[in-house]
């Protein structure tokens, strides 16, 4: 049985799986006191330091609340990115969830700041960002969310709303608002702009982002005596791979149910 879940494990989708990882073991050790919360929280006090804190960046996503908190928000961590990862028809790269991840996180923080709200943990407006991202194409479907049938476009407004009717779920609306803003951006200039008003993409993934994922290279050009039979041999057998192991080449304070 645990040969068979560990095996499940790695055949997770790879991003996804090591978010959700970290999201679970960071919150966990955060709860329960072995590392200081401080430490992973943003403050551009400390990005902006000499040397600067810049895991910060990243790790204010990997919170979650405490108690229920960390099982509800890692599973949905988990399944928005996966879905993202396995089934968006934008996204189905790596590269370009990477991007996605890049630019949604990076919208929320500068969202942040215009905004003057301060917010340290960003995870909840993540999760809202990837839920919108995700719903958004299955406009037509259902889904069942606090056991209610409802369109699947309107789960991310059903999330905020469930926030009103707990103390403090103001301030948890406020800060998914950002994840819903970053997320529309991010559908309005890849989708809606190049394919309604016939404009271009101004989001394609940049190619260090490709490169950075997908550890390319640059082909040898062959020499003038001609041997480029050799260098395509060697594409086609996979000498000219990157660094990544093949399984990856073949492949967000709020209440948190539903």
């Amino acid at each position: 049985m645990a040969e068979l879940s560990l095996d499940a494990y790695w055949r997770a989708p790879p991003i996804a799986r090591t978010a959700a990882t970290v999201t679970f073991g960071l919150s966990v050790a955060v709860h329960m006191g072995m590392l200081s919360g401080d430490f992973f929280i943003y403050d551009p006090q400390y990005v902006a330091r000499i040397p600067p804190q810049i895991w910060r960046l990243v790790t204010c996503f990997l919170i979650t609340f405490p108690n229920l908190g960390v099982l509800f928000d890692t599973f949905h961590m988990y399944m928005y990115m996966s879905q993202l990862e396995k089934g968006h028809p934008r996204l189905s790269r790596r590269e370009d969830l990477v991007w996605y991840l890049t630019f949604v996180c990076g919208t929320i923080l500068i969202l942040n700041h215009l905004l003057g709200f301060g917010y340290g943990v960003m995870t909840q407006a993540l999760l809202l960002a990837m839920a919108y991202t995700v719903t958004q194409e299955q406009r037509g479907q259902t889904t069942n969310y606090m056991f209610v049938s409802i369109p699947s476009q309107l789960v991310p407004f059903a999330m905020m709303a469930i926030n009103l009717f707990f103390p403090g779920g103001i301030g948890i609306v406020f800060l998914q608002l950002q994840g819903l803003a970053a997320a529309h951006l991010y559908l309005f200039l890849t989708k809606i702009w190049p394919d309604v008003a016939g404009g271009r993409n101004w989001l394609e993934t940049p190619a260090f982002i490709r490169s950075a994922v997908n550890g390319a290279t640059p082909a040898p050009q062959p020499p003038a005596g001609g041997r480029g039979s050799d260098t395509t041999s060697a594409q086609s057998s996979g000498a000219l791979r990157g660094p990544l192991p093949d399984s990856w080449r073949t492949r967000g304070p709020g209440h948190r149910l539903g």
